[in-house]
């Protein structure tokens, strides 16, 4: 588990700024890391500024379980009425197949990963990150 950043970006019709605060998860979210991952997640949302989209970039996760996911949807109840949205940034293929059969897909915004300021200096976090792609296709069987 690691750090969070916080950053005013543009939305891109010219709007208000709108402010992103990220928090970025690194390694398994599961019952072995709940301490550390509890922390991160509910540290991070108190922290972000009244309004941000509180993004959780899981670029450097690869697996959740039930555990994982209570705790994502801890934050994502922390934030509501606060008038911060939760994003989930870069979910891993597992992550989103998990969100699937937990039927809690409709219950995020999931984007693109932000760009971290020193790989791409300048270039804002998007406000409203596209959806990633739900539908999970199954690989034929060759032997059946």
């Amino acid at each position: 588990m690691t750090s969070d950043e916080e950053r005013t970006t543009r939305t891109g019709t010219g709007g208000p700024a709108r402010r992103t605060f990220v928090v970025r998860v690194a390694g398994d979210m599961d019952l072995e890391h709940e301490a550390r991952l509890r922390a991160l997640l509910l540290d991070g949302v108190a922290r972000a500024p009244r309004g941000a989209d509180v993004v959780v970039d899981l670029r450097n996760s690869s697996f959740c379980d039930s555990t994982g996911l209570t705790l994502l949807l801890a934050a994502r109840e922390a934030v509501r009425g606060t008038g911060s949205s939760l994003v989930l940034a870069a979910p891993s293929h597992q992550m989103v197949r998990l969100l699937e059969l937990s039927d809690c897909v409709g219950l995020f915004r999931l984007g693109p990963a932000p760009p971290r300021s020193a790989e791409e200096p300048g270039r804002p976090v998007p406000a409203r990150p596209e959806p990633v792609p739900t539908g999970i296709r199954r690989a034929e069987n060759p032997t059946r």
